[in-house]
């Protein structure tokens, strides 16, 4: 059991929840004791796309943490609490609501490389000690801002007041929904002030939807917090490849496991295939160089007929191991 199971989350539990689940989902089918690793955090209150590796996969969860990453996320307009989310305490209110025109015009100026305060309730050290402990017990925590990028930010179509509610059911242990659910009523006109609007964003490392939303809502001349989050995408993975809690359990008790599970390759899908001879794949193993290999510069996934072997450096006429795979 090597590779990745991609898990949609559902809204509840955090992302070590979800490996212990899927732990004991092995341990229920009889399969054999595996390493398991996220490759991402994802707040409890967030849903949706949830790399889990297995085994050597695990080796590769460093850089799912480093990968792009895609959201759908509802602002609700009106309140800003002081975890940036629905789950704070109202922090400030205001009465103003921005129309669809204002944040048509707004969205430009956070797309792009941008700096981000990120907020006081995250893991981030703050004089060694996290963020978050350091906020839930009142002290003054000052973020420094820091240099993201935004890749693509916009309104989902046919979203608007009334919409929070069917996205964050789309987190449920249920197959995974549409990107977005329309609201029932027809869609916001250019001018009429809203209370929420969902928003798509794709989104570098380091990046947290929730300041996006904050600094968003103010740029429109109000305050606003987070009702929904859902990643849609992490690195190479997509809810279209996710399965929900209980799938999960349903293949673990009927032994097929195997059917969800993603090849170790798929977390390198960007990065090109090196072949190389047994006797090559033998000293990559030994975690050897390899000299007067032809090869661009920069990384290779080198194969043994079709069996990784190691993600590889090709620097001038060398090979160097980045990382083994013990397959």
């Amino acid at each position: 059991m090597h590779g990745w199971l991609v898990i949609d989350k559902p809204v509840g539990p955090g992302s070590t929840q979800i490996v212990s689940a899927v732990k004991r989902a092995l341990r229920e089918g009889g399969y054999p004791k595996v390493k398991v690793g996220h490759g991402g955090t994802l707040d409890p209150l967030a849903s949706g796309v949830l790399p889990v590796a297995l085994g050597e996969a695990t080796k590769l969860s460093g850089r799912m943490l480093d990968a792009d990453k895609a959201y759908a996320f509802t602002i609700r307009f009106g309140e800003e609490t002081d975890t940036l989310d629905a789950e704070g305490q109202v922090a400030a209110r205001s009465g103003a609501r921005p129309t669809v025109s204002a944040l048509e015009a707004a969205l430009p100026r956070f797309t792009g490389e941008i700096e981000q305060i990120p907020p006081a309730f995250s893991a981030l050290k703050v004089d060694g000690r996290r963020a978050y402990d350091l906020a839930r017990e009142g002290a003054a925590v000052e973020m420094q801002a820091r240099r993201v990028t935004v890749h693509d930010l916009h309104i989902l179509p046919g979203t608007g007041r009334g919409t929070a509610r069917s996205v964050v059911e789309g987190g449920s242990c249920h197959a995974p929904p549409p990107l977005h659910q329309p609201s029932a009523g027809p869609p916001p006109l250019a001018g009429e002030e809203l209370d929420e609007i969902t928003l798509f964003a794709r989104v570098s490392k380091g990046t947290y939807i929730r300041s996006l939303a904050r600094d968003i809502a103010r740029a429109v001349g109000t305050v606003g917090h987070v009702a929904m989050l859902r990643r849609v995408k992490a690195g190479p993975f997509t809810l279209e490849q996710a399965i929900s809690l209980d799938k999960l359990a349903e293949l673990a008790r009927d032994r097929r496991l195997e059917n969800a599970l993603l090849p170790l390759t798929a977390g390198l899908d960007d990065i090109p295939a090196l072949s190389v001879s047994p006797d090559q794949a033998r000293a990559l193993r030994q975690g050897r160089r390899l000299i007067g290999i032809a090869a661009k510069p920069g990384l290779h996934l080198a194969i043994d007929q079709d069996v990784p072997v190691a993600l590889v450096e090709a620097e001038g006429p060398e090979l160097r191991v980045v990382r083994g795979f013990n397959l």
